[in-house]
């Protein structure tokens, strides 16, 4: 296998390649890349850690400030709509700004908005203190579309044959985050207030700064030709990227809702409420590395895993509540459960997405370059965070309006519809090929018949 940083590098295999002669790498993992994944896992455990702190506490802490559940649905959603914008705009100049310093500078400014965020209980309540949440979870959604931008791209880069299997790895990074963020988030508030838990992860991201700096890698590139609206504007990038939305749709429904359900339905205290997202996180971080390396080893597995992982994921959102239609009475381990259910099921379809949106992007004229692995990891990034704002914010209206048996079911149907429209995708797909070799070997027959008796 050839350095990381040549650009003349293996490539990511297509999808319908075999997997006998797919991925030639070495046992052992190079000094570069080793740090690589260093840099990759602390970014994936910080932002995570960061983005699900304020699950267990903020609901309640925003309602002593006067704020709506519906505002603060979109408090939640608005960190994902500035995520979108600013990862298309990282994506498209990655190479001209530079992947290691957009890393770098993205995970500084993040670390210092997180204890920003911690001041934020001195604010006046009221308009005040809405405007200010909105303006730092802004800047703190920028900071982190930029490094995670740049960290989708220097791993693609680095590891051009085990893109699934990478991903996958590192998951368990972000679901660590996941893990420890509304735990230690709920522990850290119960026992010291709200500012704590913000000024700890802050100062914890900080101080990953400078370990960075030194260990990670310089990947020079070219800027590409292509574009976003090129790569998007490719049927199945597009649906593929339907199904990033309502995948990450469905994890940001339970930022601003799942708390007060369980607060309200099982008297949990605010400590405890973060052990039941322990089961989400758990489970997706648990499965995201079998999944990832079975879609390396048998990429044409990845279809599968994109369609019945979505499909899972509707019925998990209609028994969540459950729907009142079932007549199934809602328990705290049926709804740990479930959550365990949807751990596996998010894996198995987010995991096979950035593999399949580059092997079609390379299979339709696209460069093997930095600057596309930077369209690609902006286009995953922006298209989370379309689904992250979505949920979120629509999360909180559906909750007041209609509860939150009914709102996680008309959520579940969101990834049911995902799901049958990539299935029904990829059975035409399969179909025009097998059309299209009938016609090859047709085509090859009757041009034997028309030499035959000139042969003779």
């Amino acid at each position: 296998m050839d350095a990381p940083g040549d650009p003349e590098g293996p490539r990511l295999p297509r999808g319908d390649d075999p997997p006998g002669n797919a991925r030639e790498t070495p046992r052992q993992l190079s000094r570069e890349q080793l740090f690589v994944l260093i840099s990759a896992a602390s970014i994936n455990l910080g932002s995570m850690m960061c983005y699900s702190i304020l699950g267990p506490f903020f609901p309640k802490e925003a309602e002593k400030k006067g704020v709506s559940n519906t505002v603060t649905g979109m408090i939640f959603g608005c960190y994902a709509l500035f995520d979108l914008l600013a990862s298309l705009v990282f994506g498209k100049y990655l190479v001209q700004i530079g992947a290691k310093f957009m890393f770098v500078a993205g995970m500084f400014v993040s670390g210092g908005v997180t204890i920003l965020f911690g001041v934020l209980d001195q604010v006046p309540e009221g308009p005040i203190f809405i405007a200010m949440c909105f303006l730092v979870r802004v800047a703190d959604a920028v900071s982190f579309a930029a490094a995670i931008t740049a960290s989708f791209s220097i791993l693609v880069k680095a590891f051009p044959n085990n893109v699934a299997t990478v991903l996958g790895s590192l998951e368990i990074f972000s679901g660590l985050g996941l893990v420890l963020g509304p735990p230690l988030g709920g522990f850290l508030y119960q026992s010291f207030g709200y500012e704590v838990p913000f000024i700890f992860l802050g100062c914890i991201v900080l101080l990953m700064v400078p370990l960075n700096v030194y260990i990670l890698p310089n990947y020079d590139s070219d800027p590409g030709e292509h574009s976003f609206w090129k790569l998007i504007t490719l049927p199945k990038v597009a649906l593929i990227a339907f199904v990033i939305n309502s995948l990450s749709s469905c994890f940001g429904f339970l930022d601003p809702t799942l708390s007060l359900f369980v607060l309200e339905k099982f008297n949990l205290p605010a400590g405890y409420v973060g052990l039941v997202f322990l089961g989400l996180a758990l489970s997706y971080a648990i499965s995201s590395p079998l999944f990832g390396l079975l879609s390396d080893k048998i990429p044409h597995l990845r279809k599968w895993f994109l369609v019945w992982g979505n499909i899972i994921t509707a019925g998990c959102y209609m028994l969540l509540g459950p729907i009142p239609v079932l007549h199934i009475k809602s328990q705290l381990w049926l709804l740990v459960l479930i959550l365990v259910l949807n751990g596996i099921s998010a894996g198995m379809s987010i995991i096979p997405t950035i593999p399949e949106i580059l092997s079609c992007a390379y299979e339709n004229g696209f460069a093997e370059g930095l600057s596309t692995l930077g369209l690609v990891s902006g286009l995953f990034s922006a298209m989370w965070s379309v689904g992250a704002f979505i949920g979120p914010t629509l999360g909180g209206f559906l909750y007041e309006k209609i509860g939150f048996e009914w709102a996680a079911a008309v959520q579940g149907l969101w990834a049911l519809t995902s799901g049958l429209t990539m299935g029904l995708f990829y059975l035409w797909e399969h179909s025009r090929r097998r059309r299209s070799k009938l016609q090859n070997i047709v085509g090859t027959e009757e041009e034997r018949t028309a030499l035959l008796p000139d042969e003779i």
